[in-house]
């Protein structure tokens, strides 16, 4: 076969498409065939409990004979034996039916790409039989129109679909590459951006200059009249037509009122799309090198938001049985109270040997790593300077020491 390929789509519902091979070159071809809508038959002496199970398709467990690609569209030759690929691509030729040679894919007359879907395009790469180079860049194009470095004008369905909506993306603990693919890829086709303090900044730096952006940290009137006004903002530009992205640092639903906006949104009849993120308390910890749990270490962690100290009257935690457990404790919005905090768990039994980590500016260039135990991390803290966003870990998890 000549390098020049000719890339076509090919349109296979209702077709039969021929598989030879039931091993793991062949499963991984099939999922594709299948949601295409193909009339799939594999003939192999043995198949992968995968290929086995695989609904859509048809397995027949056998040596492959001549005469399996009657009435085939398409056939691909996947097993481990070249004489019987070859034989495969043969009777194929014959019957003028394209077939792909897993193997050696210039022997065959056809060639799989690279390929992926989104948002109503599907992309396919070829790189002259290179496959390593066509996957790469496969994989750099879905990267870029997923990051909207690359923004495809939009399928007018899916554009449609989006207008008068909001979607509450999760940005992550600060990294701008540890938001989730969906949310950068909604985040892409915003017309309005309203974003937290804590929303990793190099995200907003990447829209187009006609997406409205709006920093929820400036919107006035106080912390209560703040959330208020956000969700008036979400809902005025949502019912304006415009795409709207909530976005927050972390996750939306972890201490960071995401509920609340999308119970006011809901109320006004605005459609809400949640795009989880990977949350600060869990994250951040795993970064620095500390699991929040470990085989044999604890059998559960507990995240607490410390923006309530200890027996105030709106406290929700019960510190008694919090410092009874055994655990890993997790506290966000901690800083400003950490004396409290520690003070609670050792008056509830906590010992004071036990270690303490404390994660400053978690995951971004500006991270720093303090160590304590609970009886002395309220004065390290202080003499250490930290100050929030910080994430404080207590608990025997921290004390693991990792392989050189």
């Amino acid at each position: 076969m000549s390098e020049n390929a000719y890339l076509v789509g090919l349109r296979l519902a209702g077709k039969k498409v021929v598989v030879v091979g039931g091993g793991s070159v062949a499963q991984r071809r099939l999922g594709l065939l299948v949601s295409s809508g193909a009339d799939v038959h594999v003939v192999a002496r043995t198949a992968t409990p995968a290929v086995e199970a695989m609904p859509g398709v048809t397995v027949t467990l056998r040596d492959y004979r001549d005469g399996d690609l009657d009435g085939a569209w398409y056939a691909i030759a996947a097993t481990d034996d070249p004489a019987v690929n070859a034989a495969v691509v043969a009777e194929a030729d014959r019957r003028r039916v394209f077939c792909v040679r897993a193997d050696a894919a210039v022997d065959g007359s056809a060639v799989t790409p690279a390929t992926f879907a989104q948002d109503g395009l599907a992309v396919g790469v070829l790189a002259g039989g290179e496959h390593r180079r066509s996957a790469a860049i496969r994989t750099a194009i879905r990267e870029a129109l997923a990051g909207g470095l690359v923004t495809p004008i939009a399928e007018p369905s899916a554009s449609q679909a989006l207008a008068g909506t909001v979607a509450l993306v999760g940005g992550g603990p600060g990294d701008p590459e540890l938001i989730t693919v969906r949310g950068r890829r909604l985040l892409a086709r915003a017309d309005v951006v309203v974003a937290d303090r804590l929303a990793p900044p190099e995200l907003l730096s990447e829209l187009p200059p006609h997406v409205e952006v709006i920093d929820a940290a400036k919107i006035p009137y106080g912390r209560a009249m703040a959330q208020e006004a956000i969700n008036a903002v979400l809902i005025d530009r949502a019912r304006a037509g415009s795409f709207v992205v909530r976005l927050k640092g972390g996750d939306p639903f972890v201490f960071a009122r995401g509920y609340e906006e999308v119970l006011a949104c809901t109320e006004a009849g605005i459609p809400v799309t949640v795009v989880p993120g990977v949350s600060s308390a869990i994250g951040v910890p795993g970064l620095a090198g500390v699991p929040v749990t470990h085989r044999a270490v604890n059998h559960e962690f507990t995240v607490v938001s410390g923006h309530v100290a200890p027996g105030a009257p709106g406290s929700l935690v019960n510190w008694d049985a919090l410092a009874a457990m055994t655990g890993t404790i997790v506290l966000l919005m901690a800083v400003e109270r950490i004396e409290l905090f520690a003070d609670a768990l050792l008056r509830g039994g906590r010992a004071a040997e036990t270690p303490v980590l404390v994660v400053q500016h978690g995951s971004t260039p500006a991270q720093r790593v303090v160590r304590a135990t609970l009886a002395d991390a309220a004065a390290v803290m202080r003499a250490e300077g930290v100050r929030p966003p910080a994430i404080i870990v207590i608990g025997p998890v921290v004390g693991l020491a990792l392989p050189e």
